[in-house]
């Protein structure tokens, strides 16, 4: 039997080693809740509830920990937000327990719009194993899975990050101010943010901007799951967005939105994409960058 005939036993073991390969090295960025629930005692699973406060307090999934999205930000003098930086998260995640070699599984109760900033965070720091519940609460609820309102259990551990100096997909001003032209940039805001209000000296998007809002990649009757894979690739069609090598630069007001989106595109296989951190609230206060109103790139 030759080597390369499909059902010969060396090429059956290798098939087998590969799958087991990519299932160990690339973890799948989406469980489900039939996932989740059959893993929840894993060893090296920390599962992160990012809902509000009190939705934490009146009941989440077993053993999830609390990290509350205002963690993750800090706020200048002008209201302009921005990622609370490296050492911040790192600081946080080792009191969380959060080691380098855990899976992190990721939800919320709004379509992912938390647990996406968590998981653009994480990239940066180079973390290897990310997922976000796919539907969060909203689905497992739905689902009548247990739920719990006993705090998790933490234990202090020192995080250490594999790429501190990342921070590869924090994009800065500068470079939104000048894009090079096969960059894509993408405006996830409501359509009356992106259309601004000419009556205002201040308001619209930045010119060349795609209008991309986050929410309808979300489907809301369906769990809050996310839209199927086929569907959002044609709203990035209708856009002229085909290349997931293309470079793509994402911003809403103040990088919450964006974070979502960030994670849609990253399951979409697009490997060039950045977060404009400060966004809209730090680009309009430089009175010299131009804003365009009107649904018009």
């Amino acid at each position: 039997m030759h080597p390369l005939c499909p059902c010969h036993p060396f090429k059956s073991l290798l098939f087998a080693g590969l799958l087991f390969f990519y299932h160990t090295v690339f973890a799948d960025t989406r469980v489900s809740t039939t996932w989740l629930e059959t893993h929840l005692n894993d060893a090296q699973l920390t599962l992160i509830d990012m809902t509000d406060d009190i939705q934490y307090q009146r009941f989440h999934v077993p053993s999830a920990l609390h990290l509350p999205y205002r963690d993750l930000n800090t706020t200048d003098r002008f209201g302009v937000s921005y990622s609370s930086g490296t050492d911040e998260l790192t600081r946080v995640l080792g009191l969380l327990g959060v080691s380098a070699d855990s899976h992190i599984v990721i939800y919320d109760d709004l379509g992912g719009l938390n647990a996406s900033r968590l998981y653009w965070e994480l990239e940066g720091l180079g973390h290897q194993r990310i997922s976000l519940l796919d539907g969060g609460l909203v689905k497992w609820i739905l689902e009548g899975r247990k739920v719990s309102n006993k705090t998790g259990q933490t234990r202090k551990t020192a995080y250490s990050p594999a790429n501190k100096k990342g921070r590869a997909n924090l994009a800065t001003l500068a470079e939104i101010t000048r894009l090079p032209p096969a960059a894509v940039l993408l405006d996830v805001r409501t359509q009356q943010e992106y259309a601004g209000d000419p009556r205002q000296p201040r308001s619209g998007h930045i010119p060349a901007a795609r209008w991309w809002p986050w929410d309808t990649t979300v489907d809301f009757n369906d769990g809050f799951r996310l839209k199927p894979v086929a569907e959002l690739k044609r709203q990035l069609q209708a856009l002229g967005i085909r290349d997931p090598e293309s470079p793509v630069y994402l911003y809403c007001r103040t990088g919450h939105r964006a974070s979502q989106s960030y994670y849609v595109l990253r399951q979409l296989g697009f490997s060039k994409v950045k977060i404009y951190d400060g966004s809209i609230a730090e680009y309009s206060r430089h009175k010299e960058l131009p804003l365009k109103t009107g649904m018009e790139p």
